[in-house]
C-alpha cells in the first residue's frame, strides 16, 4: 500500500458541509440520493446544526496538507443497558475521496474513530455500511470488524 500523505482528522465545521456532501454523493448510492452544491442546500445545513449541537454526535473530516477535505465519517455515542451497561460508538457515513482511495486514508480514519471511542469510554464500536458496498465490507473485515448483526431498515 502506498504511504499516505499527512492528513489531519478533526471535528467538522459548518464551512465543511459542501465538501462533506460532495463526498457522500461520490458513489453509486449517494449519486442518487445526495445533491452536492455550493452553497449547501438548507436541509444539509440544518442537519449539520443538529449534529453539531448534540454532544453524543461527532461529524469528522480528514483534510490533507492543503486543507482540502478528503474524507469524512460520523460517530454516534450510545449508552446502553446490555453488556452490563456498555457504551458503544456507532460509525457511519464513512467516505474517502475517490481519487484518494487505496492509500491508507480510510484505515487512518477508522483508527482515529476507534481512538475517539476509547477516549469517551466506549467498550464496543459498531459500524454501518450498505449491503451493496462489498468492497467496503472487505475493507472493514481487514481492519478486524466482524459481521455480527443483521440490520434492517424501513422508511417512515
Amino acid at each position: 500500500m502506498p504511504s499516505i500523505a499527512p492528513i489531519t482528522l478533526r471535528e467538522a465545521r459548518r464551512d465543511d458541509v459542501a465538501a462533506i456532501v460532495a463526498l457522500l454523493a461520490d458513489d453509486h448510492l449517494g449519486a442518487s440520493r445526495e445533491r452536492a452544491s455550493d452553497p449547501p442546500l438548507p436541509a444539509y445545513l440544518a442537519a449539520f446544526a443538529k449534529i453539531d449541537a448534540d454532544p453524543r454526535n461527532l461529524l469528522a473530516v480528514a483534510e490533507d496538507a492543503s486543507g482540502a477535505v478528503v474524507g469524512t465519517l460520523q460517530m454516534t455515542f450510545i449508552p446502553g443497558l446490555s453488556n452490563r451497561g456498555a457504551e458503544l460508538a456507532l460509525i457511519e457515513a464513512v467516505r474517502v475521496n475517490s481519487g484518494r482511495r487505496g492509500q491508507g486514508l480510510g484505515a487512518t480514519m477508522i483508527e482515529w474513530a476507534m481512538d475517539e471511542a476509547r477516549r469517551r469510554g466506549c467498550r464496543f464500536v459498531e459500524l454501518f455500511t450498505h449491503a451493496s458496498r462489498t468492497d467496503a465490507q472487505r475493507f472493514y473485515e481487514r481492519l478486524g470488524f466482524e459481521r455480527s448483526h443483521a440490520g434492517m431498515r424501513r422508511a417512515l
